[in-house]
């Protein structure tokens, strides 16, 4: 069983992978967002294959209060073009502060802000997952 953890972002998707086990989050890429949601759709599916996923986790960003705002509103309606589509449960995640948690570890590994760029939204899925899979 392995599951997919995404980072959804207005630009990108952070995309992680568990192990088998369900034991850890990988990461595994960056989905840049276009305006055309069947081509998210089709890497999701070829990842989906690829790794035999059954199922999703995606962050929810909550505001520091517990509230949801429109991001938080946009990754409900994300995960549940999801589950529609794939016809695979989807769990939401909260995933406040995962982010910053992500780029201070990228900074503490003395990665440039040039890199850290380009993998943050990865590592922060990966943050999410990892969440979800200590929590079983």
């Amino acid at each position: 069983m392995r599951i997919l953890g995404l980072d959804v972002g207005s630009k990108t998707i952070g995309v992680a992978v568990s192990d088998e086990m369900g034991w850890t989050a990988q990461g595994i890429e960056t989905i840049k967002r276009t305006a055309r949601l069947e081509d998210e759709e089709n890497r999701l599916k070829e990842l989906v294959e690829q790794y035999n996923v059954d199922k999703f986790v995606v962050g929810l960003p909550k505001n520091m209060n517990g509230s949801i705002g429109p991001s938080g509103e946009a990754c409900q309606a994300f995960a549940a073009h999801l589950e529609e589509v794939f016809e695979l449960p989807v769990v939401l995640w909260d995933e406040r502060l995962t982010t910053v948690a992500a780029e201070r570890m990228l900074i503490s590994a003395d990665v440039s802000r040039k890199k850290r760029k380009k993998v943050i939204d990865k590592m922060a899925a990966v943050m999410i997952l990892q969440g979800y899979l200590d929590s079983k």
